[in-house]
């Protein structure tokens, strides 16, 4: 797998998470994702971008283009440096929430997307990781 092009979006403020949200839209259409993978990969961003606003006190998306075996994708990097998921497996569960959403935040996200990975503990922060594939 090679990296073809990287950078980073600061998420501090809900502002921030409409920005995100552009600049998925214009790498998910660089990387040549058809426009349904699009929107899903944009509304999972959209999700994690806001938690990292909501309940990380703000943080930053990495991305990166990626390259393999002829597909293309886009990885997304959601870190913030909160209060940590205390039990990820009740995070993960359809319905609950930890504020006044919906509860469909994580487990919303990972339906959406072809790969999900979270990395979490109290005090240590949040790090989620998706991506969709061309």
């Amino acid at each position: 797998m090679s990296v073809r092009n990287q950078g980073i979006v600061p998420i501090r403020v809900e502002q921030d998470v409409v920005l995100a949200r552009q600049a998925v839209r214009k790498l998910a259409q660089e990387c040549g994702l058809r426009l349904v993978d699009q929107t899903k990969l944009i509304t999972a961003a959209s999700e994690l971008a806001r938690n990292a606003v909501i309940y990380g006190g703000g943080g930053d998306m990495d991305w990166q283009i990626l390259d393999e075996e002829g597909r293309s994708g886009l990885r997304l990097t959601f870190r913030d440096e909160g209060p940590g998921i205390g039990d990820i497996r009740q995070a993960m569960t359809d319905g609950w929430s930890s504020g006044t959403g919906l509860g469909l935040g994580l487990s919303g996200a990972k339906r959406l997307v072809s790969e999900f990975e979270l990395d979490s503990a109290p005090g240590k922060g949040t790090r989620v990781s998706i991506a969709r594939w061309t």
